[in-house]
């Protein structure tokens, strides 16, 4: 497994990724060879360029199209159609840009030819992958040890995910008791005669998740301790659920696993380069989108009456208010009568406008002015009214955490989760917001960033 941000990913999807991109220039540099005459096409090095840039922005729309998440694309059906549609957008980015950089134009036979390539090896590339992914191929075997909520999430998200890279092979449950939840019969193994290591030399075991309901009971100390010195992974199911989803269960976890957990690292120097860094970009987009703020504060102001920006109180770093501004998407005077609530779907009090706004999170723009000054960050949990934070804080344990940073435009949570509604809503966001906090990073706020261009783009989880 390769640790990417705190969080773990197959080697062999990392393999996937970089050979599929060496499937891509194989295919331009075939269709070179076969359509034009040279001496020596690797030393040609405006070729390999060319070439090489074809690949990215190929992968990249591959990449935004879902191609890489193989819950979306595990069918042969919606590969080709994904594929199809990720070159057509890939052709016309390419387009543009031969038309500001003649220099790197490819010749239309040669790209024709290498589409074609790039269609026929890329299905059969990837049905073979598939294959592999369904036989559980090269996947790390692991126990689950216990019968907890926690033990069955984990559980859960393994069956149910094709490329997590893990093979439940053995569940032992805190007890077998009848009237309780437990796992299908042919991986629960009783330790009647095994051994915890003979268990696992018998399934030839790679880790082992530790996620008892009660760790007072009976606890197989000396049985781990003898796994552990034989080279097998012992990891408690907290740790192991985090690095598996990217999120920290608030309601499973105890306050000894947080203080004592990795993460949490800040210092003068990151958040001086995190500060630096929203300086930057939110000078260069409220540069950029000037035009369009233009436009929409025009358009705001034909659909209905009241003013442009909403403003409205937020709860920042330190528990400090301030107010938070967004184009007004919504009635003037919308809580007049109803008070203090989250929008709901088909939310009757969003005007024309409002919809096509929200939907492309472009009621949210404003806030690069709070960035600027300080008040926000571009990345971090999402601000909430005081009103909401004095509830979630009593109902929800650790909700306080999230109170350590900056707030910020987006966050792990807007990308990983829908609009939230409810207090269930508030604890699933609270879960990546935690994660975020515990593995805040400038790697990590490059990968938020990118993953919200792609959520903007298709107008997921807006209400």
């Amino acid at each position: 497994m390769l640790s990417i941000l705190r969080q773990y990913f197959p080697v062999r999807n990392m393999l996937f990724f970089f050979l599929e991109g060496c499937v891509i220039f194989s295919c331009f540099l075939l269709s070179t060879v076969l359509l034009t005459v040279s001496s020596s096409y690797w030393f040609d090095l405006m070729l390999v360029l060319r070439i090489l840039l074809i690949t990215i922005i190929l992968q990249t729309c591959l990449y935004y199209n879902d191609l890489y998440d193989f819950d979306v694309a595990s069918q042969i059906p919606e590969i080709i159609i994904r594929l199809l549609q990720s070159l057509g957008v890939a052709s016309i980015l390419l387009a543009g840009v031969y038309f500001l950089f003649p220099l790197v134009v490819v010749d239309q036979k040669i790209y024709i030819l290498s589409i074609v390539f790039i269609i026929f090896f890329i299905i059969l590339w990837r049905v073979g992958y598939l294959h592999i992914l369904n036989k559980g191929m090269f996947n790390q075997r692991i126990i689950i040890l216990g019968s907890s909520k926690l033990a069955k999430d984990i559980y859960e998200k393994i069956t149910g995910t094709i490329d997590c890279g893990y093979t439940v092979c053995v569940v032992i449950p805190d007890d077998l008791n009848p009237d309780a939840e437990n796992p299908p019969e042919n991986l629960v193994a009783a330790q009647k005669d095994k051994t915890l290591s003979e268990i696992s030399k018998t399934y030839d075991i790679n880790k082992i998740i530790v996620a008892f309901k009660e760790k007072r009971g009976r606890f197989p100390t000396q049985e781990l301790i003898q796994c552990r010195t034989e080279g097998i992974d012992v990891i408690s199911g907290s740790s192991f659920y985090e690095m598996l989803t990217g999120k920290v269960l608030v309601r499973e976890i105890e306050p000894s696993w947080l203080i004592f957990s990795k993460g949490f690292h800040k210092s003068r120097f990151k958040t001086g380069m995190k500060r630096m860094q929203d300086i930057i970009l939110a000078s260069i987009l409220l540069t950029l989108l000037a035009p369009l703020f233009i436009v929409v504060a025009i358009l705001i102001k034909i659909d209905s009456k009241g003013p442009v920006l909403f403003a409205q109180d937020r709860v920042g770093s330190g528990k400090k208010e301030y107010m938070m501004h967004k184009f007004r998407s919504m009635v003037q005077d919308a809580e007049k009568l109803t008070g203090p609530v989250w929008a709901g779907d088909n939310d009757n009090r969003i005007t024309r406008v409002g919809r096509v706004i929200r939907k492309y999170r472009i009621d949210e723009l404003p806030q690069l002015w709070e960035v600027f000054m300080g008040t926000m960050s571009l990345v971090g949990p999402r601000p909430e009214r005081k009103y909401f934070t004095d509830q979630l804080e009593k109902e929800i344990p650790f909700y306080a955490e999230r109170f350590n940073v900056k707030p910020g435009i987006t966050g792990w949570a807007q990308i990983c989760y829908d609009y939230g509604a409810t207090v269930e809503d508030a604890v699933e966001k609270l879960n990546y917001d935690l994660f975020y906090i515990k593995n805040m990073s400038f790697a990590l706020d490059v990968v938020i960033l990118l993953k919200t261009v792609k959520t903007v783009l298709f107008g997921k989880g807006a209400r």
